[in-house]
């Protein structure tokens, strides 16, 4: 399952540069598929093809927010989320509404960072 940031955030940043899949942004602060990853062209769920780098919608406007679909848990970069581990107020949660297996969570990992 993903982690997801509730409005519990303060917006301290701790979480942000932990990520090593670059999921996780300011609120506000548009997103790309291809930020922190060796992607470099994504095929939505509605078929369509859209650039790694082309800027999609900030899922918050509020406080700090993480792509579910690029979050996989820190799976095989580190133990646990790293984002819920540096967290003072313990606002990094996992996401009930995008639950995964470990093998979805590594699969995410494989994709996200392809080799060339």
């Amino acid at each position: 399952m993903a982690i997801i940031i509730t409005e519990e955030c303060i917006n301290c940043g701790a979480c942000e540069p932990e990520c090593p899949n670059t999921a996780i942004y300011e609120g506000g602060v548009s997103w790309t598929w291809g930020g922190g990853t060796s992607l470099e062209e994504v095929e939505l769920e509605d078929g369509s093809v859209v650039a790694a780098d082309v800027d999609q919608e900030p899922i918050s406007d509020e406080f700090f927010y993480i792509v579910s679909a690029k979050c996989t848990e820190c799976t095989g970069f580190h133990e646990e989320p790293q984002c819920a581990a540096v967290c003072p107020v313990d606002c990094c949660v996992p996401d009930p509404d995008y639950q995964e297996t470990e093998e979805e969570l590594e699969l995410k990992k494989q994709w996200l960072h392809q080799e060339a």
